[in-house]
């Protein structure tokens, strides 16, 4: 297992120059080797380790920075092919700004874990509302490849026949009003029908209303039993009647919740 030394403040000898340079203010691409050679050697005589490879490191360096030391005062040489002249601290300044930019990204991570001690973690909720939304009812998926117009032609044409039905001289007479028909007994009724008769037409139970008003209501009893797939609508051929059919097992009838139809 790899084990990190750390001696005094400083983590190496890059560290160490890096502080150097920072505390100093020193323009890093233009390192004044002298002082910072004897800066360094100043640090390195009160280091105290017994950990041979890290001294090693230490000395490494310490030689490095002389044999740059020593280069700069020679005249220095020039690329053979670029004619620019060589900066023996190019190599050093290099090795700086690499280990400069880990070090700042080393800070950043264990800044962001020492955050990450601060926050607190919360278990997933939705609000009551969001929970119980539903979406709306597509009419275009609920009847399928059926025609909706074709169903609003069958309506009106009972709605005609019960309007045709009534009598325009006694109907003057008198009015005798009966109670208003509730779409949560019309449902009701309506599931009953299906039950007993399975599979029936469209029209037919329609036709079998009383008055206009049963009529409206009990076409709204047929949408909601078909949003909450109690019945089908099917069409067996082009042009054909509209078949009424429960979806729900003979013998396995379940009881409607009208609450929920209603409130939806």
């Amino acid at each position: 297992m790899e084990i990190s030394y750390k001696l005094d403040r400083f983590e190496g000898p890059l560290d160490l120059l890096l502080y150097l340079i920072e505390r100093d203010r020193i323009d890093i691409y233009d390192i004044p080797i002298v002082s910072i050679t004897e800066q360094y050697l100043n640090y390195m005589n009160k280091l105290e380790t017994d950990d041979l490879d890290l001294m090693s490191e230490f000395i490494v360096m310490a030689t490095t920075l002389l044999d740059i030391k020593a280069k700069m005062l020679l005249p220095l040489e020039e690329d053979e092919e670029t004619k620019e002249i060589i900066d023996p601290r190019a190599e050093l300044v290099a090795r700086l700004l690499e280990y400069k930019k880990y070090k700042m990204m080393a800070n950043e991570l264990a800044g962001r874990y020492f955050d990450a001690g601060k926050i607190l973690f919360k278990e997933p909720s939705i609000p009551a509302e969001v929970e119980e939304y539903k979406e709306p009812v597509n009419l275009d998926e609920l009847f399928g490849g059926l025609n909706l117009h074709k169903l609003k032609e069958v309506f009106d044409r009972v709605m005609k026949q019960k309007e045709n039905r009534i009598d325009k001289v006694r109907s003057n007479f008198g009015t005798i009003k009966k109670e208003p028909v509730s779409l949560e007994t019309k449902i009701t009724e309506v599931m009953a029908y299906a039950r007993k008769h399975r599979k029936f037409t469209f029209r037919s139970l329609l036709e079998s209303q009383a008055t206009r008003l049963e009529v409206v209501v009990t076409f709204l009893s047929v949408l909601e039993l078909m949003k909450i797939g109690k019945i089908a609508l099917l069409q067996e051929e082009t042009f054909g009647e509209m078949q009424i059919e429960t979806l729900e097992e003979e013998g396995k009838e379940e009881t409607l919740d009208l609450s929920d139809i209603l409130d939806g």
